[in-house]
């Protein structure tokens, strides 16, 4: 997606009280910005459930097609994944480019990638949904008959497609493998720290947390996944008492599966977190929403056995916000209870180390 696309917003809205769509489109806007489109417009249908052919009925199609025309889009984006037969029928009748939301995702995975494993791991994800988005039908696939008449020519575009994919996500897979290995030994030569990560919803400010806890300066921006490559710091935290703080990618409510499985080692290296500190926007409107998307990716990688403190953020800009006990409520812009929040991440480690070691003493006395 380049930056002069003007891009027009489609959804279908199921009307799932769990679910208001609205916090969903402004989101999904933000993405297609983050990407470099500039958004348009936007064609809400609602319908009791997605219509199998065109996701969002015939006659609404034509609906959408008007709205391209009358606002110059030249690309439609659908906050509804698609099966591979609508996205099909749509650009059949609607004659422009096609995005959904794990494909512009994807996209804007691959615009903030800048480290080499964070670049390997967003062509793996982009290899496998479009391995997993292949089609074709009867004639086409003139490998699959095994008589006299049928053998065929040799193959197919689609057949050759699939084998050059396969055989690149051979070779990305032994890099990522060899990068994770290398990541396990420097893990082993820094083992004297705890291990504490940042984890949370994307653009919470995890990495501006990262930044005033360790004094250091990773980038920071105010867009969805600004942070893709791992970033670990050495965090004073009392006298005496360092951790190894990991700042990690934002997850988004149904991160797209391919994207979990390409992430999946960087991922799984919370597991040896001692504890994970959720960031949570206190600032947004949407926040239980964002919580409760963390909270399901965590317990799908099973991590849910990790000691965990939940750490508001941006509670600088808020009159008055959640109340939970035990939470710590700080503002990584204007430094407010950062000393608060270190104070209690020696508490819970010290628990942590009480649990599995009586006789280790985080903090020298």
């Amino acid at each position: 997606m380049t930056a002069t696309q003007r891009a027009l917003v489609v959804a279908v809205d199921t009307g799932d009280p769990q679910r208001p769509i609205e916090p969903e489109l402004l989101e999904f806007e933000a993405l297609a910005t983050a990407a470099g489109a500039a958004v348009v417009a936007r064609v809400v249908q609602r319908r009791d459930r997605v219509d199998p052919a065109t996701l969002i009925g015939s006659g609404k199609v034509d609906d959408v097609a008007a709205a391209a025309r009358a606002h110059g889009a030249d690309v439609i984006v659908v906050l509804n994944d698609l099966r591979p037969r609508q996205r099909r029928n749509l650009e059949k009748r609607l004659t422009l480019p096609i995005v959904d939301r794990t494909m512009l995702i994807l996209d804007v995975f691959a615009r903030h990638a800048r480290g080499s494993e964070g670049k390997l791991q967003v062509e793996l994800a982009q290899l496998r949904f479009r391995q997993s988005n292949l089609i074709g039908a009867g004639s086409d696939l003139s490998r699959l008959g095994g008589g006299i008449g049928t053998r065929g020519p040799g193959e197919t575009k689609l057949e050759v497609d699939r084998r050059r994919i396969g055989v690149r996500i051979a070779v990305l897979r032994r890099a990522l493998a060899r990068v994770e290995r290398r990541r396990a030994t420097r893990r082993g030569a820094s083992a004297g720290d705890p291990f504490v990560a940042l984890v949370g919803y994307t653009n919470v400010g995890k990495s501006s947390l990262l930044n005033v806890l360790a004094r250091s300066d990773a980038l920071v921006a105010d867009r969805p996944f600004a942070t893709l490559d791992p970033t670990i710091r050495r965090v004073y935290l009392a006298d005496g008492a360092y951790a190894r703080l990991a700042d990690t990618v934002g997850f988004i409510t149904e991160l797209p599966k391919d994207l979990i499985e390409a992430f999946r080692a960087t991922l799984e290296e919370l597991r040896d977190a001692d504890l994970l500190l959720h960031v949570v926007d206190a600032s947004s409107a949407d926040w239980p929403r964002q919580r409760a998307a963390v909270e399901r990716i965590l317990h799908d990688l099973g991590l849910e056995s990790i000691e965990r403190l939940t750490v508001y953020n941006k509670c600088d800009a808020i009159a008055e916000g959640p109340a939970e006990s035990g939470a710590a409520y700080v503002s990584a812009r204007t430094g407010q209870g950062i000393a608060e929040l270190r104070a209690r991440i020696v508490a819970r480690l010290a628990l942590v180390r009480a649990g599995g070691d009586v006789d280790g003493a985080l903090v020298d006395r």
